[in-house]
């Protein structure tokens, strides 16, 4: 199965889309739209909806549809690329999003494999080319995190896509020296999505088209900056991204590792630490939130480590 209609490369400074929650574990659209407009002021190379961090897997279908609708109609306006992440862990849920979506025309759209029993190949190709003509000649992006209840390696991913040419790029975590090495052998035709702070080595690499990036979580604009210093000064994004990295390290993976928070939850935190929209800290219900006062207090050292990205 073949894409319809030709689409433009994707690539670059992705900043993802959080959903402002109320104590009342509403979603407060106000602020959901004040955060789209900011976002597309920082003049990232676009925004995607419906990640982890979009809590995808926590929304009805009502809220699905507004949150999607929404973001088309303020990226059109302004021209600002977009991406729909559809994903949903029920297959049959998930379809009907992707065919919802691709009504709105976005530039991709972001899917997963069918979450609650992992798939075999054969079962992801059968997904995949359902999840195609579901999108009818919207291009797919395929997104398998470390978090997956099924993560594919390279070879795995490449054989899989290579059967779904409506598949153009892969979200997914790199790793070490061999880890590139068969990404290189196996995923040259995908545009493929590294994590955020990583994405210095993964231009380096010469593998990397981009990031739906946790690094915009912490500060679209700077986020931005830095990915348009790669192309510049390698050198100089590779310091950042250590720096990056460090800070990461030190002040932010500790929530997970040591306090069993979820990714969505650091991200949020990311966001809140950085202070430029109106996004907070708050999961919805029964996810817990790291407190605000966490980002309070490491406002002034995400500056102090990281003036780069605080322009």
């Amino acid at each position: 199965m073949n894409v319809k209609t030709p689409h433009p490369a994707i690539g670059g400074n992705w900043a993802s889309l959080l959903l402002p929650i109320a104590a009342d574990d509403n979603i407060e659209f106000d602020k959901l739209g004040e955060e789209i407009d900011i976002l597309i002021d920082a003049g990232v190379d676009g925004i995607y909806s419906n990640g982890t961090a979009g809590e995808f897997h926590n929304q009805t279908e009502e809220e699905f549809d507004r949150i999607q609708q929404m973001l088309a109609e303020r990226c059109e306006a302004s021209s600002m690329p977009f991406v729909i992440g559809a994903c949903q862990p029920d297959p049959r849920i998930m379809l009907n999003r992707i065919s919802r979506a691709a009504a709105l025309d976005p530039r991709a759209i972001q899917v997963i494999l069918p979450d609650w029993w992992p798939l075999t190949d054969a079962e992801a190709v059968d997904f995949l080319i359902r999840a195609a003509e579901a999108a009818g000649g919207i291009p797919l992006i395929l997104y398998n995190p470390p978090h997956a209840k099924r993560v594919l390696a390279p070879k795995e991913l490449g054989m899989v896509c290579a059967a779904v040419p409506a598949v153009i790029g892969v979200k997914l975590a790199d790793g070490d020296a061999s880890w590139y090495a068969e990404t290189r052998r196996h995923l040259s035709g995908l545009s493929l999505f590294v994590p955020g702070h990583h994405l210095a080595t993964g231009i380096k690499q010469g593998i990397a088209a981009g990031s739906f990036s946790n690094v915009a979580c912490l500060s679209p604009r700077g986020a931005q900056l830095w990915t348009l210093s790669i192309r510049s000064d390698l050198d100089a994004a590779l310091e950042l991204e250590r720096r990056i990295c460090e800070f990461m390290d030190a002040h932010i993976v500790p929530f997970r590792q040591q306090l069993g928070y979820s990714n969505a939850a650091l991200d949020k935190l990311l966001s809140a630490i950085g202070n430029w929209g109106p996004v907070g800290t708050r999961l919805r219900f029964p996810y817990r939130s790291i407190d605000m006062a966490e980002a309070i207090r490491l406002r002034g050292i995400a500056r102090s480590e990281l003036p780069d990205l605080f322009p």
